[in-house]
């Protein structure tokens, strides 16, 4: 059994399917506890995600208590939603003690199981970083940026293992809502910069290679594993697709070199 956590809202219901769907067809000896904070969903919506995990997967809608977000900074580009991730251990039953946030613009490819095992040593969570040839400047910006000097690295935030009882300790939704409205001006990306800019020194971080590829750079994990990390390999090892950025796979003006295995697990969805 794997707990998964997923957030959205009704526009990316459809990704969701295929990320679903795509992780039950390569973890097929596994079963699933999704846990799902869905805004605007509708009871046949919840009924039909149901319908696909049905004998493999168990569909638990969480709630979320309006005074726990009571404080919480917003702007024009930046929801409430943004801080469900954040706050996981607030929202999760209080039994579990580990589950696997996945974003829904994501396709799994193999197993996940070795990542939802991997031991933490002490950290909150595991999650990888997609900075690469560019991680001698862009981390120390970061570090700076954010005011985070501990930290080795940037973390993406759309795939995060996350220990559940250690966030329980230390996470607190007052220094989340505090740090985005101290530093609200330099937010870029801003569940991301206050993910790293409060926790990245407790972060374990984890090969983008296999658990969170970034489906956009292909050529520069060619060209950093000096021509091993090909079309084939990408195959045989990566576990996550994640297709990061404004450009998406299920939108038709998509050309990315991936899309044809998208719209592959897309239409196997769509016939279950």
């Amino acid at each position: 059994m794997m707990n998964i956590l997923v957030t959205l809202d009704r526009n990316y219901l459809p990704p969701l399917r295929v990320m679903l769907g795509s992780l039950l067809l390569n973890d097929p000896g596994e079963t699933f506890d999704i846990y799902a904070v869905g805004d605007g969903l509708l009871p046949e919506d919840w009924a039909a995600l149901e319908e696909l995990c049905a004998g493999r997967g168990r569909i638990h809608p969480l709630e979320v208590p309006a005074d726990l977000f009571a404080d919480a900074p917003v702007a024009r580009y930046w929801t409430r939603a943004m801080y469900y991730r954040l706050l996981a251990a607030e929202l999760l039953p209080r039994n579990l003690d580990r589950v696997l946030y996945l974003d829904p613009d994501i396709l799994v490819i193999n197993s996940v199981r070795a990542l939802y095992d991997t031991e933490l040593a002490g950290n909150l969570m595991a999650a990888a970083t997609h900075t690469g040839l560019l991680a001698g400047i862009t981390d120390p910006v970061n570090r700076l940026r954010l005011e985070n000097y501990e930290a080795e690295a940037y973390y993406n935030s759309g795939v995060l293992l996350m220990d559940l009882a250690a966030m329980r300790r230390e996470v607190r939704p007052g220094d989340i809502f505090g740090y985005a409205r101290e530093h609200a001006d330099i937010l870029l990306l801003p569940d991301q910069d206050v993910l790293n800019g409060l926790y990245g020194g407790q972060i374990l971080g984890v090969d983008d290679s296999l658990w969170n590829y970034d489906a956009r750079r292909f050529d520069r994990y060619l060209l950093l594993s000096q021509g091993e990390r090909d079309m084939d390999w990408v195959m045989d090892h990566t576990a996550i697709l994640h297709f990061c950025g404004k450009r998406k796979p299920w939108n038709h003006s998509y050309q990315g070199r991936f899309s044809a295995l998208y719209k592959h697990y897309q239409r196997l969805v769509e016939r279950r």
